[in-house]
């Protein structure tokens, strides 16, 4: 038997799964003008992603968005990097917004479409509503419905996030797949009775580093090279 033939719901991770941030990220902070190098203030400005989601899911703080998460991280990246009075409020603003106008995988436009054909596709970001709205829109990206941490307040891998997005949709765990290039994504969601299908995506943290790739021990329903072969898999 097919691992998805009983599925009926695929929920995708967007950032690094179908977005490339780095490289969006790096071609913004350049732009600035600040001589800065992109892809070293991407990957710093990334790195306290997952610290400062810790704090919300553990309750040391009332819920922010991730909006409101990259802002404050942004301020002290650019502390960091030394540029912290050289950008006025608007500036720091839109630069903020950069994660808004994220650039998607080439495959991922026409991949996302092929798998709508057969299967109702949604976002499970770790992204506010608004920031995902926006990126789709701008990079092209259809889906059938937009669910994030904002929408269950619960950032993944809090389990909150992966059963509340499957029962609104009135299924069951294993009727959904989550789809995502992030290890412990996947191992956070099988834990909670989806299905998992692994995305390969080697450039996501640039051509010399690796992001969160499946262990030895890993298990997951599924694994594909992008989202044009995984629609290929899942007969698209």
């Amino acid at each position: 038997m097919h691992p998805a033939s009983d599925v009926q719901l695929l929920l995708f991770d967007v950032f690094g799964t179908v977005v490339d941030w780095r490289a969006s990220v790096a071609r913004e902070v350049e732009a600035l003008g600040l001589g800065l190098d992109g892809a070293a203030f991407a990957d710093a400005w990334r790195r306290r992603y997952l610290p400062s989601m810790q704090a919300v899911r553990e309750g040391q703080r009332p819920w922010v968005n991730l909006d409101g998460l990259h802002r404050e991280n942004l301020e002290a990246v650019l502390e960091r990097f030394g540029v912290a009075n050289r950008l006025d409020e608007a500036a720091l603003e839109d630069l903020n917004l950069a994660w808004h106008r994220l650039e998607a995988w080439p495959d991922a436009a026409a991949g996302l479409q092929r798998l709508r054909a057969r299967f109702v596709v949604s976002t499970l970001s770790n992204g506010n509503t608004a920031l995902l709205v926006n990126l789709s829109k701008h990079a092209g990206l259809s889906w059938d419905a937009v669910l994030c941490a904002e929408t269950f307040q619960a950032y993944k891998p809090d389990p909150k996030a992966y059963r509340s997005a499957v029962e609104l949709f009135g299924l069951q765990p294993h009727q959904a797949m989550l789809c995502a290039a992030h290890a412990a994504d996947l191992r956070a969601a099988a834990a909670c009775g989806l299905r998992t299908a692994y995305v390969d995506r080697p450039l996501e943290w640039g051509p010399d580093r690796r992001g969160d790739i499946p262990a030895s021990s890993d298990r997951f329903d599924m694994e594909s090279r992008d989202l044009r072969d995984l629609a290929a898999q899942l007969g698209c």
